[in-house]
């Protein structure tokens, strides 16, 4: 029980009755002696009160206080209860993250691939209410977790990736398409791919034709370009040790731009650890999960135990009256 509140406030108005009462029980009380004249007062000095003397007012006492009960009764005394109710319509999305060796790359700290896991295990972080899931492509892809609101799951799957987990290459289309497959029978009010990648296309479908697929079935497609401009530095296994190997960092910019913009998504192009972070911070402001606050409240009568016990107390005036306090005739 909380928040009581009355129906009928304006029934304690009556309470000026009180007052008006206690004044004509005192003005009555007052004129109901008489004057008796007596020699002297010896002999009724050690005369003490009875008990029925003491609480010969007691009777009117307990009426005050059932008028008051009965008072509260009329003004309706009502509890509620409320209970709120969140109806969370969450986004599906899909991480379909580049694996393949180029992701090894160093222009981002510690390289490409650990700054992708990082700043996406944040973005995990942020999304309470969605369901994500993980597609990784190399030369071929596959789904490394399906979308799932058990984010717990997912993070301990990221940790696992690593290039060289699949054949070499960079298939685009088909980690776009692998993420599509994931999504495409999805019921939530919005279907969300984020695509990071460091190169070009070089197996599997087109990743155009794959766009098409994806707008077709209302999917937005945000892609990333990860890398530096120029060279970047690649470690490569040699007999004597890992050296570094400086390659031109490719990325088809024109091709993941058209992915994005015809899927109504955006492209993005990260070239270092902060930049990378800011992008998946708009990314995370731009796909909104739609939360719906509904309160039900219920009220419930309390006067009852106020009507119950203002009787209560009639009744027991009436029997002191009757059997206790009874006037002699």
């Amino acid at each position: 029980m909380n928040n009581i509140t009355f129906a009928n406030p304006y029934a304690f108005y009556l309470l000026i009755l009180i007052p008006l009462l206690i004044a004509h029980y005192i003005w009555r009380y007052k004129k109901s002696f008489s004057t008796l004249n007596v020699s002297t007062f010896q002999g009724l000095e050690k005369a003490k009160p009875t008990l029925k003397l003491r609480f010969r007012h007691l009777p009117f006492v307990l009426r005050v206080a059932a008028l008051v009960f009965f008072i509260i009764t009329l003004a309706r005394p009502q509890s509620s209860t409320s209970n709120k109710e969140f109806k969370t319509e969450g986004v599906d999305i899909v991480l379909a993250l580049d694996i393949s060796g180029s992701m090894t790359a160093e222009d981002l700290q510690p390289n490409r691939i650990e700054a992708a896991k990082k700043t996406a295990l944040q973005f995990i972080e942020e999304r309470n209410d969605d369901r994500i899931g993980l597609v990784v492509f190399s030369g071929k892809s596959f789904t490394q977790c399906p979308v799932t609101i058990d984010h717990e799951v997912l993070k301990n799957l990221f940790e696992g990736i690593k290039t060289g987990m699949i054949e070499d290459g960079t298939a685009i289309g088909l980690g776009l398409a692998t993420s599509i497959d994931r999504l495409k029978d999805s019921k939530a009010i919005s279907k969300v791919i984020i695509l990071l990648t460091d190169g070009i296309n070089n197996r599997g479908i087109s990743p155009l034709t794959a766009s098409d697929l994806a707008k077709t079935f209302n999917i937005r497609v945000y892609t990333i370009g990860v890398g530096t401009k120029g060279k970047a530095p690649i470690p490569v296994k040699t007999p004597f040790g890992s050296q570094y190997v400086y390659e031109d960092v490719k990325i088809d910019e024109d091709m993941l731009t058209k992915i994005a913009d015809a899927t109504n998504g955006k492209y993005f192009r990260a070239t270092s650890n902060k930049s990378l972070e800011k992008i998946y911070e708009e990314i995370n402001k731009l796909e909104k999960t739609k939360i719906d606050e509904m309160i039900f409240s219920k009220k419930y009568e309390e006067f009852l135990p106020f009507a119950l016990a203002g009787l209560g107390l009639i009744l027991l005036e009436v029997f002191l009256n009757l059997f206790v306090f009874r006037k002699i005739p």
